[in-house]
């Protein structure tokens, strides 16, 4: 085979989340009370503008979670060899920005680099100037043609990207209306955002996606759209690749939490008594305790291990997936504790309730009437929490990566994007573009996380609704 196949442990936790996701959707879509208010969810245009940004969020992190090493040329005994370095779909989509490195910084759409070097003439003649870029502008004579030739490649690239949104557009409308119905009519009532559903915000905001997508795939060939960093690295591609690491932490941590906090919340107000002291205890002292002092003792215990047992992982790679998988253990273990006490209360007032006494009168089970009378009750504040939190986990991982106890500094994330331009502040001239990157990036995926979270909030919480 010309790749052997790689399953980090993170992959395969993303493919199980994807897959229960999937699972979850299909029993959604045959229970009413449940289809309800995803239907609210659905006809909120802001909502559905977010969940297209997440979207494709979550299409750039799943094609950099499929791991591969590729074959090198020739064989050893008849066995083929393999590249002991790890790479994904996205690698390969992007290879021209991996490989196109230059020597140091280099400012967004610059021909020159940041700083000036001793560049040697023929003659022995020495001059301290800014030398040319290896890769950025290599294609323009002077830099005075570089105005032009960015408009000229931007247009171009816009009017493409119009052009297959236009398609797109088109072939849903072939869709979409009505049997026998006119061209422009069925145009003309897209337009004026006719149904249910916001399908006008959606193809509107997937325009300006599809948009974004080509002037930036097209002018990143040509050009370091936002710039490179101390190792000449395009800053860009390394925005790209920090998504996942920012999905992972969002998601992967959820999963860690809601078996801790549904367990011991809803034993905790069911049983009550020296139950819930002993969890009212637990999560108490837990609390108590900065997040901060926990995640760093438990990533130096991590660092001890790696460093005392290097025959345990084959790249670096599967080394820094192993602590990404255990920051996720840690966030989740110290972040449980808020949500187990809302369903510890909500628990408190549903044991009351007459369908839960009619069921213990029965003789139904403490489990079967956790699971099938107070969980599917709970569910709302469940589902709630996990797509409030999932913002404030992508920042986390920022914010304990400045602290120096997040991911390994060799993973691309947006928090050591933010370290590393840390470094670079206080210098003169200033290198600002890996900070502004991480933040556009960041900013994007927040944004649209809260937009979506407070449609889900406002759709499923029983006191909002009309």
């Amino acid at each position: 085979m010309p790749f052997q196949l790689v399953f980090l442990w993170t992959d395969v936790l993303i493919y199980v989340l994807l897959a229960a996701v999937i699972a979850f959707g299909l029993y959604t879509a045959h229970h009413e009370h449940l289809r309800v208010p995803w239907r609210q969810v659905a006809r909120r245009p802001m909502a559905m503008a977010s969940m297209v940004v997440l979207l494709a969020y979550v299409a750039v992190g799943l094609m950099d979670s499929v791991h591969y090493r590729p074959s090198l040329e020739g064989q050893n005994q008849g066995r083929q060899i393999y590249s002991n370095e790890v790479s994904s779909l996205l690698d390969m989509a992007a290879k021209p920005l991996r490989l196109r490195t230059e020597k140091t910084y280099s400012a967004p759409f610059a021909m020159q680099a940041y700083t000036k070097e001793t560049v040697e003439y023929p003659g022995g003649r020495h001059v301290r100037e800014f030398p040319r870029l290896l890769h950025g502008g290599a294609h323009l004579r002077e830099s005075g043609e570089r105005a032009g030739d960015i408009a000229t490649r931007a247009g171009a690239a816009t009017l493409a990207g119009f052009g297959f949104w236009l398609l797109l557009v088109t072939g849903f409308l072939l869709f979409w209306r009505r049997r026998g119905e006119p061209w422009i009519q069925a145009t003309r009532r897209l337009v004026h955002g006719e149904g249910d559903f916001p399908w006008r915000t959606v193809l509107v905001t997937m325009g300006v996606l599809v948009i974004l997508t080509a002037n930036a795939g097209y002018l990143s060939l040509y050009y370091h759209i936002f710039g490179t960093d101390q190792v000449g690295q395009d800053v860009f591609y390394k925005s790209l690749k920090s998504i996942r690491t920012g999905l992972v932490i969002g998601t992967l941590t959820t999963l860690v939490m809601l078996p801790f906090a549904a367990l011991f919340g809803i034993m905790a107000g069911y049983f009550r008594g020296w139950v819930d002291d002993v969890i009212q205890y637990v999560y108490t002292t837990l609390s108590s305790i900065p997040g901060v002092l926990l995640i760093a003792a438990a990533i130096l215990s991590l660092q001890v291990y790696i460093a005392t047992h290097p025959e345990s992982f084959t790249s670096t790679t599967e080394r820094a997936d192993i602590r990404l998988l255990f920051l996720c253990l840690i966030l989740g273990v110290t972040s449980w504790t808020s949500l187990c006490r809302l369903l510890r209360g909500e628990t408190l007032k549903l044991r009351e309730v007459d369908y839960i006494q009619a069921a213990r009168a029965l003789g139904a089970s403490h489990t079967a009437v956790m699971a099938r009378h107070i969980l599917p009750n709970v569910m709302h504040i469940i589902l709630i929490t996990v797509v409030l939190d999932f913002s404030g986990l992508v920042l986390a991982e920022a914010v304990l990566s400045y602290v120096g106890v997040g991911v390994d500094p060799t993973m691309d994330s947006w928090g050591n994007m933010i370290v590393s331009a840390r470094l670079e502040m206080a210098r003169d001239p200033l290198v600002w573009w890996s900070l502004a990157s991480a933040f556009v990036f960041m900013f994007g995926l927040v944004l649209s996380a809260n937009l979506f979270s407070d449609a889900v909030r406002d759709a499923f919480d029983p006191r909002l609704r009309k």
